[in-house]
């Protein structure tokens, strides 16, 4: 037999306690000052008032600007922080672009800026790019071929098959540069505070 069983008071109390002090600190402080705070007032009634299933959720009142990033692993399956695109060339692995983004943008909207930015950093503008499964939707990024991994196509002779399923091979290389760059470089985890910081980081 199914029997609800109630929530503990225990819960809702440590926020109970933060609206009180919300609500005491708007009473009590002088007019101009509850004006000056009213940003901060805001910010904390948000926190308070947002609920498990909400969207663009607060996770961090020190960086209010970190997001949840669904990885789909599982050892890792969420991350909190930001996402960074990078961009290598094929044949040498050399890093030609770097891209901070400050929302949680589906991968396939991130490549307009960091290939711009790899485009800046290059004689010649890229013509192709190869992307893993997680940029699917994209075709042409200013004026980028994008190469996906997929089942081939029937009007592919052999030899483009096997020039596809070559290149999306070789763009397995850029997975332990991106794991050297977490590991030796300090690239794993920002001390740091603010936008700014983790732009001047990349």
């Amino acid at each position: 037999m199914l029997k609800s069983v109630p929530k503990p008071k225990s819960f809702n109390t440590p926020r109970t306690i933060a609206n009180k002090l919300i609500r005491e600190l708007q009473r009590k402080l002088a007019t101009i000052s509850v004006l000056n705070l009213s940003k901060d007032f805001l910010f904390y009634q948000r926190v308070l008032a947002q609920k498990p299933k909400d969207k663009n959720k607060i996770y961090s009142l020190h960086e209010p600007d970190v997001y949840v990033i669904a990885k789909g692993k599982d050892h890792k399956q969420y991350e909190y922080g930001n996402k960074v695109s990078i961009v290598s060339t094929k044949d040498t692995n050399i890093i030609v672009g770097v891209a901070s983004h400050d929302k949680n943008i589906h991968d396939s909207k991130t490549l307009t800026v960091a290939i711009s930015h790899a485009n800046s950093n290059r004689n010649k503008p890229i013509k192709q790019a190869v992307c893993d499964r997680g940029y699917v939707g994209a075709k042409v990024v200013l004026g980028a071929n994008i190469i996906l991994p997929k089942k081939a196509l029937k009007r592919d002779n052999r030899y483009q098959r096997d020039k596809k399923r070559k290149l999306c091979k070789r763009r397995a290389a850029i997975e332990p540069i991106i794991g050297h760059l977490k590991s030796d470089f300090r690239l794993s985890r920002n001390l740091l505070k603010g936008k700014l910081v983790m732009k001047l980081m990349f």
